[in-house]
């Protein structure tokens, strides 16, 4: 399968590639620093260095097989494209990411961008949050 994904996005298939997406697919969590995909390959024995990590998960963004998100002050993470829209929240004070989808916030945005004159192209909605006080 990930052979055809990475034709697909036009990439050649290589080894370090193939390793990457692997642990993207695999992963419990869905959003991954470029740290986690290394500390990832090192737990699996996988000879890819930080730097050829950083290198392929920007190649992946540039063919769409993943998005970058930058939730915490420039930390980036990134998750596969699935091609479905949704939301993040981010806690405050264990960095959990948690995705949510929600029809009426999306309807909220395409008015008001509509009554501004504007048609909604793309958005991106990330809520920070934290754990409430009992």
């Amino acid at each position: 399968m990930e052979n055809q994904e990475l034709r697909k996005a036009g990439l050649k298939v290589t080894l370090p590639r193939v390793k990457i997406l692997q642990i993207l697919e695999s992963a419990e969590d869905r959003h991954m620093s470029a740290e986690d995909v290394y500390k990832a390959l090192i737990e699996a024995d996988d000879d890819v260095g930080l730097a050829t990590v950083y290198r392929v998960l920007t190649q992946f963004e540039s063919a769409g097989l993943v998005v970058r998100h930058n939730f915490d002050g420039g930390h980036s993470v990134f998750e596969l494209s699935r091609g479905e829209h949704h939301d993040h929240m981010v806690c405050m004070e264990t960095g959990k990411i948690v995705e949510f989808t929600n029809q009426e916030i999306e309807r909220i945005q395409k008015d008001i961008a509509e009554k501004h004159g504007y048609e909604l192209v793309d958005h991106n909605l990330v809520l920070y949050v934290r754990p409430k006080q009992k």
